[in-house]
């Protein structure tokens, strides 16, 4: 069932909502990744769909970008 989701409209609406906040908050991948202990590839591979993101690493991506992950994910649903 995983792979029905990857890449999926609602996955490229997620991945769109990442980059976007991203962005906003003025970081690169790799300042982000760095928040995130995590090498700048696994940004990279989430921001273009090649990597799923479950809700733990959402929230933990959201709070990196300082922003609620509540209000992220209302972002999401909207897009």
């Amino acid at each position: 069932m995983p792979s029905k989701t990857l890449r999926s409209r609602e996955h490229k609406a997620l991945c769109a909502v990442l980059v976007a906040s991203r962005r906003e908050a003025e970081l690169t991948q790799a300042q982000l990744a760095e928040r995130l202990g995590k090498p700048a590839s696994f940004i990279a591979k989430i921001e273009i769909g090649e990597r799923r993101v479950d809700v733990v690493e959402f929230a933990a991506i959201a709070k990196a970008l300082k922003l609620d992950p509540r209000k992220m994910f209302e972002r999401f649903l909207g897009w």
